[in-house]
């Protein structure tokens, strides 16, 4: 698919952030899932320096668990740190605290795009399509398609802050994404449904990254 970026200068007047999740204690994993190396890196800077690849800025990361341990994996990236102290209650107080550092910029962003740290084989052309479709197609919601299922990466426009704020719990945006079907599109991304939760698939790692 041909990718016409030229236009998604993250100078220019509207912008997309990003919210990079990557606040999770990894309890099925046993360790933290942001330190496993992927490429050479570790999978949190592997996220992060693919988003900064992107054309979404700001880009805020978003730490809880094991937060002092992380933030040297982002030593001397422009990134913005956002601690989310009640990590333990699930990812929709990690997607506040995101929101809250992005919208407290002085020309805030006209969308989002959500990110988790754990889906390696994300690109950062993938995540700028999103863009892409959100500003020709003018959709509020830009959703990744994967093994029949809606997930992030995915955009969300400005007019879905609230709605993004609102989630409690382990609840992520996926809810919102189906909700609002009539302002949606989708595009096929089946890389996302790679990320590493248990044991079997850290060990995986290792085969993508030669």
């Amino acid at each position: 698919m041909p990718q016409p970026f030229e236009n998604l200068n993250p100078s220019g007047n509207a912008r997309s952030a990003l919210i990079l999740l990557a606040a999770g204690a990894s309890t099925r994993l046993g360790r933290p899932k942001q330190l496993l190396l992927f490429r050479g890196r570790s999978l949190l800077r592997h996220a992060a320096q693919t988003a900064l690849a992107s054309v979404c800025r700001p880009v805020v990361v978003v730490l809880g668990a094991f937060a002092d341990r992380l933030q040297t994996e982002l030593a001397a990236l422009p990134v913005t740190v956002a601690l989310n102290p009640a990590w333990a209650e699930g990812m929709a107080k990690s997607i506040r605290a995101g929101l809250k550092a992005v919208s407290s910029e002085t020309a805030g962003p006209d969308a989002v795009v959500i990110m988790l740290c754990d889906q390696p084989l994300i690109t950062a052309g993938m995540l700028n399509q999103l863009v892409h479709i959100h500003r020709s197609e003018e959709r509020g919601i830009v959703a990744s398609e994967y093994e029949g299922a809606l997930g992030v990466p995915a955009l969300f426009s400005r007019r879905y802050f609230p709605e993004l704020g609102l989630l409690e719990g382990n609840e992520g945006a996926r809810r919102i994404i189906v909700k609002h079907k009539y302002d949606l599109a989708r595009i096929s991304l089946p890389e996302a449904a790679f990320d590493v939760d248990r044991v079997e698939e850290a060990a995986r790692l290792e085969g993508f990254g030669r």
